[in-house]
């Protein structure tokens, strides 16, 4: 089983918000107007800006000052818990174990009937999660995931039989689609202004969370010689621990769809009534208004969210955001299929006969590390993106086809395990820059449902290849062929990228140069009438002219 599987998914809500609160943070200009005052005498000053409007500045300074207070401390319990859920040190020895004496289960069985189970099930809850999550607003699927953490182990641990195993892979599928819920929780606690800071610091509590899980896990089993099943008990109770954090997590007052629209429209009803009115409404007839503004309320939020479907449409018609959502689901297909088989690539190229022998640990930790070296270093890189996009990922996916086809022909374990960690950090170094290639065009709602849409599309695809290539009632393809599919279908899509951007880079150019050799014509025809004038003849001092 791999680490960080499904990890995108987790932080798309988390960069898209990022990004999008940086560039069009309507929360913080929307009060922002050109206004007339008038000073102490009543005379009207033009012309001038007020300040901004922030909600808050309404507050006496101690009050706020409780806030930032409060927001911070969840902020800080949140990455707490995002680091300790991600403490499963058994999780990348999920595979030896199963394939060990211990469960004694076969290659064949764990390739095309266990771990095509994770794909489906993901598939099946990705999107009733991603509604209830924000419906629900996070905590609830926060705590649905830590119940099915808790479900992964006792039955990994318990169960012998192959049904057994695959309700495993279909709580695993489980965890994954709620991870979302993570990511998008932390920006309902937080106000606007910090949530560039706030994005890093539980980007990094995740990432440190699957590389110290890691580090252990791989410790625990070359140094201190602890069996599978016992590795598998301490990930027990650490998940465990994560399921009692869940349930002390704050409740958010806010979301992205439903609830945000409805205390938005609470907002302006009270800002539109005076206290006494309001005093008033509630004294007559409050129950029948409270009733008619929640249905108002609920049918806004509908249409809202109707309206952001309506919104997709435009969406395919930039091409940049075309590009790379485009490469979300086609190369994130490729990048999870090939990291729920490596551990079998693994086994077969290296079965190693004592379990201090398995490195399944280290890499996924050296690879975690070089995943979050590239995507920082990919936030530094600055060139036209609007021209070079296509080449660019032309040249990294044939890159990573190259290091498939290397893991699929060599008997080297140790070349095997390099290839598989650049594979990684070559995918995770153009996730930030695809995140902000669309994630900079869009409002924040319509941001989340274009990730949303991208992660179900790039699931669909990714089931369907797996039913074709690794189910049992499909072609049952062995891990080995399995990889070369996934060679020749990166293969594809280099073909398609570096195709695309040698028509982009060539019309470019020769747009270009038609519009050089416009700006030449014009500039001629600009002096011509001089050179005319100069030789149809001359004027003398006084005005007359002289014909030549």
């Amino acid at each position: 089983m791999v680490l960080e599987v499904g990890q995108s998914l987790a932080l798309q809500h988390h960069y898209c918000c990022n990004m999008v609160e940086v560039i069009t943070c309507n929360e913080c200009t929307e009060d922002v107007k050109e206004d007339t005052r008038t000073d102490g005498n009543g005379h009207t000053l033009e012309n001038v800006t007020p300040e901004p409007v922030i909600h808050e500045s309404t507050e006496d300074p101690e009050t706020q000052t409780q806030q930032t207070s409060t927001w911070i401390w969840s902020v800080v319990y949140l990455c707490f818990y995002g680091f300790m859920v991600q403490l499963k040190p058994g999780e990348p020895f999920i595979t030896p174990y199963l394939l060990s004496t211990e469960k004694n289960f076969t290659r064949e069985q764990v390739t095309n009937e266990i771990n095509p189970v994770l794909t489906y099930s993901y598939m099946a809850v990705l999107v009733p999660v991603f509604l209830l999550t924000d419906y629900l607003r996070y905590k609830p699927v926060l705590i649905l995931q830590s119940l099915s953490h808790v479900s992964i182990w006792l039955v990994l641990l318990l169960g012998t039989s192959l049904l057994e195993m695959q309700f495993m892979e279909f709580f695993y599928g489980i965890t994954m689609a709620a991870r979302v819920a993570y990511s998008s929780y932390i920006f309902s606690l937080i106000p606007a202004t910090v949530y560039q800071r706030v994005a890093s610091y539980s980007r990094s509590s995740v990432l440190m969370g699957v590389f110290t899980s890691s580090v252990l896990g791989q410790i625990c089993v070359s140094l201190g010689g602890i069996s599978y099943r016992t590795l598998s008990a301490v990930s027990l109770g650490f998940v465990t621990f994560g399921l009692l954090l869940s349930f002390w997590l704050p409740w958010p007052k806010r979301s992205l769809f439903f609830n945000q629209v409805r205390l938005e429209e609470q907002r302006k009803e009270e800002a539109a009534q005076s206290e006494l009115a309001r005093m008033k409404l509630e004294e007559n007839d409050g129950s029948v208004a409270a009733q008619r503004s929640n249905h108002k309320s609920l049918s806004l939020a509908n249409s809202a969210f109707v309206q952001m479907l309506k919104e997709l449409k435009h969406v395919v018609k930039v091409p940049s955001l075309r590009l790379w959502s485009l490469w979300w689901v086609f190369n994130s297909t490729g990048y999870y299929l090939v990291l729920f088989y490596v551990h079998i690539l693994w086994n077969k190229v290296y079965p190693a006969t004592e379990n201090k022998h398995v490195y399944n640990g280290a890499v996924e930790a050296a690879s975690t590390l070089l995943g979050a070296v590239t995507s920082f270093a990919a936030g530094y890189v600055k060139i036209r993106w609007n021209l070079w996009s296509e080449l660019v990922i032309g040249l990294i996916t044939g890159v990573q086809a190259g290091l498939l086809l290397l893991m699929g022909i060599t008997d080297n374990i140790w070349v095997c395990y390099v290839a598989y960690a650049l594979f990684r950090g070559f995918y995770q170094f153009l996730v930030p820059i695809a995140i902000f290639q669309i994630a900079s065009s869009l409002t924040k709602e319509l941001c989340a449902l274009v990730f949303g849409v991208n992660t179900f599309l790039g699931t669909v695809l990714k089931t369907i290849i797996t039913v074709i290539v690794a189910d049992k009632r499909g072609l049952a393809l062995n891990v080995h062929s399995q990889f070369f599919v996934y060679f020749f279908y990166f293969t594809l899509l280099t073909v398609v990228y570096l195709s695309c951007s040698a028509f982009i880079i060539t019309r470019h150019y020769r747009n270009q140069r038609a519009q050089e050799d416009t700006t030449e014509v014009a500039i001629a025809t600009e002096l011509t009438p001089m050179t005319t004038a100069a030789s149809e003849g001359t004027t003398e001092q006084n005005g007359a002219s002289i014909k030549t």
